[in-house]
């Protein structure tokens, strides 16, 4: 009977060690195809990344307004000097006074006024530089356009284009007078003259071209009164990058009855706006 026993268990244990060798082979291969799989699952995640963040805007601060302006040659043409100034209180006015500012590097301005015995200037100019405080979404070139955009909208003039440049709007034309009322026959009143056609032109407010990345004008007069001269106000707003430039510039007569020429008081502001933008872009 033993010795029975003892030939079954020679012919039974070797099997036993052949399953279970076999069983831990298969357990091995199991192990390393799951951590196979992790590895691949945890290098796909790393793979991908995150959209990088825009980048910011080219300006990372403001000059000074007041310098910047008085650098300019063009300053002079701008704002009259009395002939009851002297030296020294030209220097100063031309000098302008700055704007109260809590942030110089965000929104600075500087102010001029020049008088004389036939009118009175003033001019402003105020630097904005735009700041996106999410540049995941929007960079600061973007949120500069948008400000732009909502001034353009405020002063009720042309979206820009697709391209992101305003598409110019035609110069309006000057009014044409109309015809003066023919007298009744026989009514002995003789007939008026035609109206002079050396009216002055009206440039009207619109949106410009070749200065900075996007710019408009606007074009405002006071109301008319009897007694009252009328004062023209020329506003340009442009942007360069992620910085708004805006300047305005009033001639204010001092004769009742004048009208400070369009032509004249816009070209004054474009050379100036133009001044800066090309400073800008130094």
């Amino acid at each position: 009977m033993d010795v029975q026993l003892k030939a079954v268990r020679r012919r039974v244990l070797p099997g036993i060690a052949m399953l279970t060798a076999l069983a831990a082979g298969a357990a091995g291969l199991t192990g390393c195809t799951g951590g196979s799989d992790g590895g691949g699952t945890s290098d796909s995640k790393a793979g991908g990344s995150a959209a990088a963040p825009a980048q910011p805007g080219k300006y990372r601060s403001l000059p000074a307004p007041c310098k910047a302006v008085a650098d300019s040659k063009k300053l002079k043409g701008l704002l009259p000097a009395g002939d009851s100034l002297t030296p020294e209180q030209r220097d100063q006015m031309y000098l302008g006074v700055a704007d109260a500012s809590y942030d110089g590097d965000r929104h600075v301005g500087c102010r001029w006024t020049g008088q004389s015995p036939e009118e009175t200037r003033l001019l402003a100019v105020r630097f904005e530089r735009v700041v996106s405080y999410d540049r995941s979404a929007t960079s600061d070139d973007d949120k500069a356009k948008q400000v732009y955009v909502r001034r353009l909208t405020d002063a009720k003039l042309p979206f820009p284009g697709p391209t992101g440049s305003p598409a110019a709007s035609p110069t309006p034309a000057a009014p044409t007078p109309a015809p003066p009322a023919s007298p009744a026959p026989g009514s002995g009143v003789p007939s008026s003259p035609a109206a002079s056609p050396s009216a002055p032109v009206e440039l009207g407010s619109r949106v410009l071209e070749g200065l900075g990345s996007d710019a408009f004008l606007e074009d405002k007069l006071s109301p008319a009164g009897a007694s009252a001269a009328q004062s023209r106000t020329v506003r340009i707003v442009f942007r360069t990058s992620n910085v708004i430039v805006t300047i305005e510039y009033s001639v204010q007569p001092a004769l009742p009855g004048t009208v400070p020429p369009s032509t004249e008081t816009q070209d004054r502001a474009r050379q100036l706006a133009q001044a800066l933008a090309e400073r800008f872009s130094e």
